[in-house]
């Protein structure tokens, strides 16, 4: 049987450790360098969009002092019902009190002429 053709000689011996030599060491040095600016680079980007996007949001909240005016003048609208809550079919979302229904009926709700207040 013949052994196939190997690419790498067998160790005949121990290796020992080889230090890097200065263009390797320098090229490390270069590629951490690269990687540190990347870094930093992003960093401040990252910093950046987040600084432009809180001031286009600051400049959003503020109202305009005529804005303010107007509000004052315009109709209060109605404020928007829940139609399922108002039929009693899910609870309301918020607690406040309906107005309850009296179990006697009023004089006015039926036609009735009220009585006089007794003295």
């Amino acid at each position: 049987m013949i052994d196939p053709p190997s690419i790498l000689e067998p160790l005949k011996t121990a290796q020992h450790f080889a230090p890097p030599t200065t263009r390797e060491l320098r090229s490390q040095a270069v590629y951490r360098l690269q990687i540190g600016l990347f870094g930093l680079c992003a960093m401040l980007l990252i910093v950046g969009l987040a600084n432009v996007i809180r001031d286009r949001l600051r400049l959003s909240d503020t109202q305009d002092p005529v804005q303010k005016v107007v509000a004052v003048d315009t109709k209060p609208t109605k404020a928007a019902s829940d139609p399922l809550a108002d039929i009693g079919v899910v609870p309301a979302a918020d607690p406040t009190p309906v107005q309850a229904t009296n179990p006697k009926a009023s004089p006015e709700s039926t036609g009735e002429p009220a009585s006089p207040p007794q003295p």
